[in-house]
């Protein structure tokens, strides 16, 4: 569902690199781009609009096509059978839906009633880098800034993003932004050599929803009611690629050695991290792989059981499309489908 969008480009790629098994597949989309053509494993398929009943007969359905469209059609493929996968923000904080990462919480898979949600991007890589600190040493504060791509925002902020830094500086600072920081939002700025302190409208108590998101979903991902999680998250001209700095303070005091250790065993984290090499994880190094990447691990100078870590991901890939498919095999894996 939302078949010709780019998560839903990114899912159909993920479903062929990984060989995921299909029998059959069906492309959805909305009454526009219905008709277009999809090659899938060298067969080319014709995008359907989607009903109720193009869920009939279906094992699995990936959704990435908006909030609204998945809370209209995932009760109709639910109720014709299907495991939802949703990529959306539309049940996350449902607390009869699991929110998983598999590396982080594949167990919760089986509390499913239909629909699994797909996390925000920027906190799957951020809990898949803390995961291996909470099993061994346990987390009690996490504080993170984000650096966010605008591919986050869709294909008309890259292509916005795009024509101002093609403008230049100066036509840059007065270009006619429509896209950014909140699309429906009264005011707009250029990204092309800007910082916007803003994803998402603000919460009435200061925080963006981008940033509330993060907040609530790292507690329900990492079941701890009573972790303490602050997040500013910014977006940057930066086609792709989400990156973090990421406080984190333990229940222990263990060595940076034993940090990087821990980190460098997690399931699909590579830690990318010598100073005396300038080695270190960025947006452009990290586009189109499918890890979460951690570098800049340091003791803070103040806390011993207070670390810092860097962190990034593309956020296309393991920030929705892979982790969806990730979730897709687990159901398999677990003998839940």
């Amino acid at each position: 569902m939302g078949a010709t969008g780019a998560v839903g480009q990114q899912m159909k790629e993920q479903l062929e690199k990984r060989e995921f098994p299909v029998n059959e597949i069906r492309f959805l989309s909305s009454s526009r781009s219905a008709g277009k053509e999809i090659d899938f494993k060298g067969q080319t398929y014709i995008v359907q609009e989607a009903m109720p009943e193009s869920f009939e007969g279906i094992d699995i359905a990936l959704f990435s096509a908006g909030g609204s469209v998945s809370e209209k059609f995932a009760p109709e493929a639910v109720k014709r059978g299907a495991i939802v996968i949703d990529n959306t923000s539309a049940f996350r904080m449902d607390p009869e839906v699991p929110l998983v990462v598999p590396e982080v919480n594949k167990s919760d898979l089986s509390l499913h009633k239909g629909i699994i949600s797909n996390p925000n991007c920027s906190t799957i890589q951020m809990v898949c880098a803390l995961q291996p600190l909470k099993e061994q040493f346990g987390i009690s504060k996490v504080v993170v800034s984000t650096y966010q791509a605008v591919s986050g925002a869709g294909i008309d902020a890259i292509n916005e993003l795009k024509e101002q830094a093609d403008a230049g500086f100066d036509e840059a600072k007065k270009a006619q932004a429509k896209m950014l920081p909140v699309k429906s939002g009264d005011k707009h700025y250029p990204i092309a050599y800007n910082a916007i302190p803003q994803i998402d409208v603000f919460a009435d108590n200061g925080y963006t929803l981008e940033e509330m998101k993060m907040i609530n979903e790292t507690k329900k991902i990492m079941h701890d009611d009573n972790l303490s999680v602050a997040a500013t998250c910014v977006r940057l001209p930066v086609v792709t690629g989400h990156s973090e700095s990421v406080y984190v303070e333990l229940g222990a005091a263990p060595t940076l050695a034993e940090i990087k250790d821990a980190i460098a065993a997690a399931p699909g984290v590579t830690l990318m991290d010598d100073p005396s090499a300038q080695l270190y994880p960025m947006p452009l190094m990290a586009a189109g792989l499918d890890d979460v990447f951690v570098g800049r691990v340091r003791l803070d100078l103040d806390n011993p059981q207070g670390f810092h870590l860097w962190v990034v991901s593309d956020n296309l890939v393991k920030g929705a499309a892979l982790n969806s498919v990730q979730i897709a095999e687990a159901l398999i894996e677990e003998n839940i489908i």
